[in-house]
Parts: structure tokens; C-alpha cells; sequence
């Protein structure tokens, strides 16, 4: 991406593009020394095994898990009826005064006085099935928010050629390569800031998710401004914030809905980016588009051929170029509409965040202070 910049300002001898080249392909290929030194110069494969294994800690809380789950049919009550200084005991004791309010609770459905309620579904943040998310408001939430969101940045990479163009930029290419590099650190940076979100401050996840969402709006801002360099930028702030969605999403959808139908859960997700993409950039951004083009060609008809006979307009109709628009105008509106999806995405995420944190603060702890 650089030296395609570098080559649009300056121009460059082909020895020099020819070793900026040789340069990158050494770049490409410096990966392939991980898995050599793994290969051949590893001490010990055993202690790589033994990261993967389950620790036996894991096992142990996984066995007492099981037993847990033999008692669930009465948990609902427990929650309900134990006093609120349980929690503040020690371990040992809180489970003692568990256990003796688990009986009683036993005994009292005996006999009657009092009926055992029976979960009808997961709860969120253990595992759902695809027709149980579906009943959900919050997988609903997640669903629209990454179809205006994502929608809305894969808008932007189908017209990018189109939209340079339509400014005077001949070198499309460049914006292209910029947005995929953009797109890539955005699903780094989108996965690494909301991990520090959640873990250090058992945070919804979604916050991370708007927060993309509110730079997408931003970049969207800048390609109807069209401002002298506002392209570069508009590119850059679309490209990191599209790329974030696809590190925050899936993840927010693990932490809610369970992991055990995870591949059902995405891939239904998944169908958001071209739905979005179909109406947002199919029908909005092509249709404004297509008109304004047409208006610049309806001038431009109308000024250049003003008094020719007839004859000779029928034959300049007949090998008239495709429609083609010039200007900020061609994509002003579109990029206008795509910034207010992306605040509307904001506002579904925060409505997520809102409704999540209780489940967050279950999953991590306590937030910190």
C-alpha cells in the first residue's frame, strides 16, 4: 500500500520498484520461520501437548459442575428465597447455608407448600439452539445492529472504485488495498479492545461494537463531505470499523447464546452482511447514483447538442457511453444515509449493552473499579 502511494506522487525507476518488491515478498514469507523453529529446534514436545490438555483443575470443576446440574431442578428457588447476606459469607459457610435451604425448599415441595419452578430455556450466557436464539430480543439486537453496520461498510467496499472516480482519482486501486489493510486491523484491534472490555472490566461487549460503529458514521460522514483528502480518511475509519464487527460479533454471540450451536448461530449472523449489502448498495447506492448520473448526461446532452439536425443526434445517441457521474453529488446522499444506519446501529448496541450487563457481570465479575 505504501508504494502504491509513494508511486502516485513520485514516480519511481523500475530497479527501485523492483527491490520495494523483492522487500515485501521477504516480508510475506518471514512467517514460515515460526513453524521451522517449532519443527526442528523445539526442546520439548511434550510441553506443547501439555498446553493443550485440560488442566486438571478444569476437570475437577467440570465434575462438580455435573453435580451441580443434578440439583438444577430447584436453583430458580434458591436464588429467589436465600437472604441477600448469603453472598457475603465465606465459601464454606454459603454453601452449608445453601445446602439447608435447598432441603427445605425439598421438603416444602413434598408436601406441597410450594411448586419447584422448571426452567422452560437456557438462560443467556449458557447454550442455545438456533430456534431458541430466534426467540430472543437480544440475538435480534445483535443481528440488525451488524446488518446496518456491516451492511453499511460492505456498501462503501462495492462503490469504492465508483466513489474515487466520481472525485477525480485516477489510481483506484489504491483505495481498494487500503480499505482490505484497514479492514484487517480493524478485526485486530476490534478483537484485542473489547477482550480488555470484558476481562478487565466485565463490560458488555457490544460497547465495543458501537464504538465502531460511531467511526464508521464518522467515515461515512467524510465520503459525502468529499473534502480535499477526506477519501483517505473515510476509507481508513469504514475499513477499521467493518473489520471490527467481524471480531466483536462473533464473539458477543459465543458469550450469550453458548458455544455448543455456535456454527448455526454465526452462519445465521452471517446472512446480515449481504442482506445489507443487497438493499444499502444494490438499491440505495445504486439508485441514487444511477440518477444522478443520468441528470449529468441529460445536461450535458441538452448543452453539447443543442441545434444539431436530427440525423446526426440519432447517430450520437446510438454510441452514447454507459451513464457516469462526476462529483460529490453522485455519492453525498448514500454516504449521508449510510452514517444515520450506523448511529441507528449505535443505538441498537447500546440497547444490547443495557440489557447484557447483568450477563457479563456473571461471566467475568465484578467490573473493576
Amino acid at each position: 500500500m505504501g508504494v502504491m502511494i509513494v508511486e502516485d506522487l513520485v514516480d519511481l525507476s523500475h530497479s527501485v520498484i523492483v527491490l520495494l518488491t523483492i522487500i515485501l515478498i521477504i516480508l510475506l514469507l518471514v512467517p514460515i520461520v515460526i513453524p521451522v523453529l517449532l519443527s526442528f529446534f523445539s526442546d520439548s514436545d511434550e510441553s506443547i501437548y501439555e498446553l493443550l490438555l485440560p488442566s486438571p483443575r478444569k476437570e475437577e470443576a467440570g465434575a462438580s459442575t455435573s453435580v451441580d446440574e443434578q440439583n438444577e431442578v430447584i436453583l430458580s428457588e434458591v436464588e429467589d428465597e436465600k437472604p441477600k447476606d448469603v453472598d457475603l459469607l465465606p465459601a464454606s459457610e454459603r454453601q452449608k447455608r445453601i445446602a439447608e435451604l435447598q432441603a427445605k425448599l425439598f421438603q416444602a415441595a413434598a408436601v406441597g407448600a410450594v411448586r419447584v419452578k422448571r426452567r422452560r430455556g437456557p438462560r443467556r450466557g449458557e447454550d442455545f439452539t438456533l430456534m431458541q436464539a430466534l426467540i430472543k430480543a437480544d440475538f435480534w439486537l445483535l443481528f440488525f445492529s451488524l446488518l446496518l453496520g456491516s451492511g453499511s461498510g460492505l456498501t462503501v467496499i462495492d462503490n469504492l472504485g465508483q466513489m474515487s472516480q466520481s472525485l477525480g482519482y485516477d489510481e483506484t486501486h489504491i483505495f481498494v488495498s487500503m480499505i482490505s489493510i484497514w479492514n484487517f486491523l480493524g478485526r485486530i484491534g476490534g478483537g484485542y479492545f473489547s477482550e480488555i472490555i470484558v476481562k478487565d472490566y466485565a463490560y458488555p461487549r457490544a460497547i465495543a461494537l458501537a464504538t465502531a460503529q460511531v467511526i464508521m458514521a464518522i467515515g461515512h460522514f467524510c465520503f459525502a463531505m468529499a473534502w480535499p483528502g477526506t477519501m483517505y480518511i473515510g476509507t481508513l475509519l469504514v475499513g477499521l470499523g467493518y473489520g471490527a464487527h467481524w471480531a466483536i460479533v462473533p464473539a458477543a454471540a459465543s458469550e450469550l447464546f453458548g458455544v455448543k450451536n455456535f456454527g448455526a448461530l454465526y452462519n445465521f449472523l452471517t446472512v446480515a452482511n449481504p442482506a445489507g449489502s443487497l438493499v444499502f448498495s444494490g438499491i440505495i447506492a445504486s439508485g441514487i447514483y444511477d440518477a444522478e448520473a443520468a441528470k449529468q448526461a441529460h445536461q450535458q446532452h441538452n448543452s453539447t447538442l443543442f441545434g444539431m439536425p436530427s440525423r446526426v443526434l440519432n447517430m450520437v445517441a446510438d454510441v452514447a457511453p454507459a451513464l457516469k457521474c462526476e462529483g460529490a453529488i453522485c455519492f453525498f446522499l448514500s454516504s449521508l444515509i449510510m452514517s444515520g444506519f450506523c448511529i441507528i446501529a449505535v443505538v441498537l448496541s447500546m440497547i444490547l449493552v443495557y440489557r447484557t450487563k447483568i450477563v457479563y457481570t456473571n461471566l467475568y465479575g465484578k467490573p473493576r473499579t
